[in-house]
């Protein structure tokens, strides 16, 4: 049995279904959640179907997950967990409390969890991959309007507008296939790509301040003192400054360092060419080949990244010369 069937059976078995995503989210994990919670309720209309997460009032644009959904709603429960590509990073620790656990993820699968795993490194983004599974089973599904738009949402989100090498003709297949059903492009569009004043003013300081070395390796350490300078707190995603360095010419791979609230720095690391993933593990992360997240605990370990980083765009653009 074909993959995408073998999930439909194992949903049909359940009367409950939680669909969990990723902590600190983004369009492509929201937007697969939602699409997944939205096209199950409307092919199941008998069966309880919770999406599980944190509020985040920045993505109210694309709808919210369910709030307040207790625990004894994961007895016996099928939980699919989307978007996310290891365990720690899953939102809502209760995940683990159900009777099973299916694993739908582009993410490398270096933590193969789940009871079900569906797992397309190559796919530009979960939205694309669930696309596909509804597709796949449409003779049995119902994709409502707004889940089409939910799903196209996370395409763009997670291709950068269709710039990233993991856009495929599958990719733009499926895109055209969702602008058939009834939502505005251009909203969708429109709401990823536009950000507020204190979020331009963080770009201006983002580009005045980069360092960028020799090598063509740059980074950048953003502090809550920085953060919140701008009139921005810690609750406000920098995920918009995050592509910002690639723009420049010289610049071919970099790394944000952003502050959480134990003091510890998330590590945005983004490349132009370079794989940075197996540095990303280096740091307790991981991710793609070109798109990876890591933690740095102190100044020291930001300092290593720096040297890492420096080292491997200096060492392969020696390769390619």
């Amino acid at each position: 049995m074909a993959i995408e069937a073998a999930i439909l059976e194992e949903i049909k078995k359940y009367q409950t279904i939680m669909i969990h995503r990723h902590q600190r989210p983004d369009p492509d994990c929201i937007g697969a959640q939602l699409a997944l919670r939205d096209i199950l309720r409307a092919s199941f209309p008998d069966k309880k179907i919770f999406a599980v997460g944190k509020h985040y009032p920045g993505f109210d644009w694309m709808g919210q997950a369910d709030q307040d959904v207790p625990d004894d709603a994961y007895h016996g429960a099928l939980v699919i967990v989307v978007d996310t590509a290891n365990q720690p990073r899953i939102d809502d620790e209760r995940w683990s409390t159900g009777a099973a656990v299916i694993k739908i993820d582009h993410h490398p699968n270096d933590d193969a969890f789940g009871d079900i795993q569906w797992v397309l490194d190559q796919a530009s983004s979960t939205s694309e991959i669930m696309y596909d599974w509804y597709a796949a089973n449409q003779a049995e599904l119902t994709l409502p309007d707004d889940a089409a738009r939910l799903l196209y949402a996370g395409i763009i989100g997670d291709t950068g507008r269709f710039m990233y090498p993991a856009t495929s003709a599958n990719t733009f297949a499926v895109a055209s296939k969702l602008l058939t059903y009834n939502f505005s492009m251009t909203d969708v569009n429109q709401a990823e790509d536009e950000i507020s004043p204190a979020m331009a003013r963080l770009s201006a300081y983002v580009y005045q301040n980069l360092e960028i070395l020799p090598s063509g390796a740059a980074y950048l350490k953003l502090t809550d003192e920085i953060v919140e300078s701008f009139g921005l707190s810690a609750k406000d995603s920098t995920s918009a400054v995050v592509p910002l360095p690639g723009k420049i010419t010289t610049v071919v791979a970099w790394a944000i360092f952003v502050e959480s609230k134990d003091k510890t720095f998330r590590i945005r690391l983004r490349s132009k060419g370079p794989s940075i993933n197996e540095l990303a593990k280096n740091h307790g992360g991981g991710g793609h080949a070109l798109a990876s997240g890591a933690t740095a605990h102190d100044q020291a370990e930001i300092d290593q990244v720096v040297h890492e980083l420096d080292e491997l765009v200096a060492n392969t653009k020696g390769e390619n010369e």
